[in-house]
């Protein structure tokens, strides 16, 4: 079973870690192209929170948010890995602040061909994030520590 465990692990990790790898490849002095979809994304972001909630929101480098993205991506996935709990915790945070940032299907009308593009790859990170979910509740079921019995030892009569 832990064999099973372990390569499961590796491949669901290997999903954020080259992520991670091909984001940190195309980062550059200006962030690559993913602070250039970011910058677009906070932009929107921005203007609806400030609009609903009448709070100011100061500017963000894009290139330090990726730079965060990376990170958590890269170790979180490290961590997953080895079973960590602090790892999935990561990663669920990954997936908590960019999955709605990201993909912003809520801003599209259903007629317009990204709609359903983002609502896969939004879909995509829910799965993620209930498996994410399971894995931390199982990793809670099992007792940290098992107790062993001391088998009882005969008198001598």
């Amino acid at each position: 079973m832990g064999f099973f465990s372990f390569h499961g692990r590796v491949l669901f990790a290997s999903l954020f870690i080259l992520s991670a790898w091909q984001m940190y490849n195309d980062f550059g002095h200006d962030g690559g192209p993913a602070a250039k979809e970011l910058m677009a994304k906070l932009a929107i972001a921005k203007k609806h929170i400030s609009s609903n909630f009448n709070v100011e929101i100061p500017e963000i480098d894009p290139r330090h948010l990726v730079s965060a993205v990376i990170a958590l991506k890269g170790l979180g996935g490290l961590l997953f890995i080895f079973g960590s709990l602090f790892g999935a915790y990561i990663l669920l945070l990954h997936l908590a602040v960019t999955s709605p940032l990201l993909y912003d299907f809520y801003n599209y009308s259903r007629n317009r061909p990204e709609y359903s593009t983002l609502l896969n790859e939004f879909m995509k990170n829910v799965a993620l994030f209930g498996a994410l979910l399971y894995f931390i509740g199982m990793k809670n079921l099992i007792p940290r520590r098992q107790i062993k019995k001391k088998a009882p030892k005969a008198k001598a009569s």
